[in-house]
């Protein structure tokens, strides 16, 4: 496992993030702990969360991590952990969002149900346009100062977010945003305009959610021919881009390789990306992903995915004006 700084800071983590959405939802606890102990077996020490993941009011996957967590000393020390805070955990005013009272309030609570005394990388989930940054920053520099976050990063941030809430953190002599989490994939492509010129002006690793597009592009055509069912919106999305993914698995299959690993080989191409966020539901899926760090695509077959999936056509402006 060859790990990567997370954009300039001095933290490495693994290439694959792996992602905990499932757990207690698609994937019961017993099972989650066991793909959170094969993760480790393989070297993957990046693990995400969020506090609204699994049950919205109970934060049930934070909780599922933090009953593995205490079953072995050392444990936690081995894991860069990442959670998110904005979405609302109640009915209750400032149960939600970017305010310095529920970053406080939403930090203890992940604190508990994760059974640490800190969190190394701690997410805005969303931006926040009620809240000024000057406030966040304010709080986030508490925490830091408290030794409960480690390093500070956004999620579905615009590019001209991530530059103000930058600034905003200069301004208090912070060093502002390690990372930005955001969509990114072979077929989702418009943070190439100026979420990706961003992250690397200032430094900041990307870490792309869902690479395979929500299953679409790990075989979802012909996982459908064989008689598999996909979800009701991949379905939609098959017929919609049946051409393109036609072209796509045809071009995986005479590479002898699974669409997935090319679809996250394709991200980690990029040396702005991080580490792609992984979501197996099962031991077995996971295993199978790690042949990603072994497949590597040629200039020749990164022009053929582009010409399968064309890119907004750079980086903004020049991608749509002189």
């Amino acid at each position: 496992m060859e790990y990567r700084h997370l954009g300039r800071f001095g933290v490495e983590v693994s290439p694959l993030c792996l992602g905990t959405m499932n757990f207690g939802r698609a994937t019961p606890e017993d099972e989650a702990h066991q793909i959170m102990d094969r993760a480790l077996e393989l070297g993957i020490n990046f693990f995400d969360t969020a506090n609204v993941y699994g049950d919205r009011s109970k934060g049930l996957t934070e909780q599922i991590l933090g009953h593995w967590f205490a079953q072995s000393e050392g444990r936690r020390d081995k894991v860069v952990l990442a959670t998110k805070v904005y979405g609302s955990t109640g009915s209750w005013p400032n149960a939600g969002r970017l305010s310095a009272v529920n970053i406080r309030q939403a930090c203890e609570a992940s604190l508990r149900r994760l059974q640490t005394d800190h969190i190394d990388l701690y997410q805005m989930h969303h931006i926040d346009r009620g809240t000024p940054f000057d406030e966040i920053w304010q709080a986030m520099n508490r925490l830091i100062s408290e030794g409960k976050v480690l390093y500070v990063g956004s999620s579905n941030f615009a590019g001209w977010h991530i530059a103000v809430a930058n600034e905003a953190a200069h301004g208090r002599h912070l060093p502002g945003l390690s990372s930005e989490q955001c969509l990114y994939n072979l077929t989702d492509r418009m943070v190439e305009l100026e979420i990706l010129p961003a992250c690397r002006n200032f430094g900041m690793g990307v870490i792309p959610w869902s690479p395979l597009a929500g299953g679409l592009l790990g075989g979802a055509l012909r996982k459908s021919e064989d008689g598999r069912r996909s979800r009701s919106d991949v379905q939609e999305q098959l017929t919609e881009k049946r051409e393109q993914l036609e072209a796509y698995e045809k071009l995986c299959a005479e590479l002898g390789e699974e669409p997935a690993n090319v679809a996250l080989a394709w991200l980690l191409s990029n040396p702005v990306v991080t580490a792609p966020i992984i979501g197996p539901r099962t031991v077995e899926q996971l295993d199978a992903t790690m042949r990603t760090l072994d497949t590597e695509l040629d200039k020749g077959t990164l022009k053929d995915l582009d010409a399968i999936f064309p890119g907004p056509g750079g980086e903004a402006p020049e991608a749509f004006a002189w």
